[in-house]
């Protein structure tokens, strides 16, 4: 199997990656809800110092996000929520601390055990909130070697 190309944290290519390709068998309503997730991502990425270019790939079958260059952050997928046809979610590696962060910070969201954000297609994206949590999953291994 090919290695997924690069990507950086600016703007994403038009090039069709295997990512792109799964976006395009989403319901149009969370199709949308995850390609404005997917922009938050790369956005957050481009502007949060020590992170670098974003690799994105598949994993588990879902789009994801992986600092793989600097290795600074933690990888985060984004997905439908199955069967839930109207839920999608933000999806955090369940051995770190993030999502018992984004708890206390954010008591607000709704959430899926220690892994994952849950969102609804109807609902409007929490882009603040949202942004900040994106931000520490992608500084998370930079935090901790600093703290350490």
């Amino acid at each position: 199997m090919p290695k997924p190309a690069k990507r950086s944290t600016g703007k994403p290519r038009a090039a069709a990656s295997s990512a792109e390709a799964l976006f395009k068998g989403y319901p149009a309503p969370v199709k949308a809800k995850l390609l404005a997730l997917r922009r938050l991502i790369f956005e957050t990425a481009k502007r949060t110092k020590g992170v670098g270019p974003l690799e994105e790939t598949l994993k588990w079958g879902q789009p994801s996000y992986v600092t793989s260059e600097t290795g600074s952050g933690s990888t985060i997928r984004i997905d439908q929520v199955k069967p839930a046809v109207d839920q999608y979610a933000v999806y955090f590696h369940c051995q770190t601390n993030l999502v018992e962060t984004f708890r206390e910070l954010y008591p607000g969201l709704t959430y899926s055990g220690n892994r994952a954000i849950l969102l609804d297609v109807s609902d409007k994206l929490p882009d603040a909130e949202l942004r900040h949590c994106v931000g520490l999953a992608l500084t998370y291994h930079l935090n901790k070697r600093k703290a350490g």
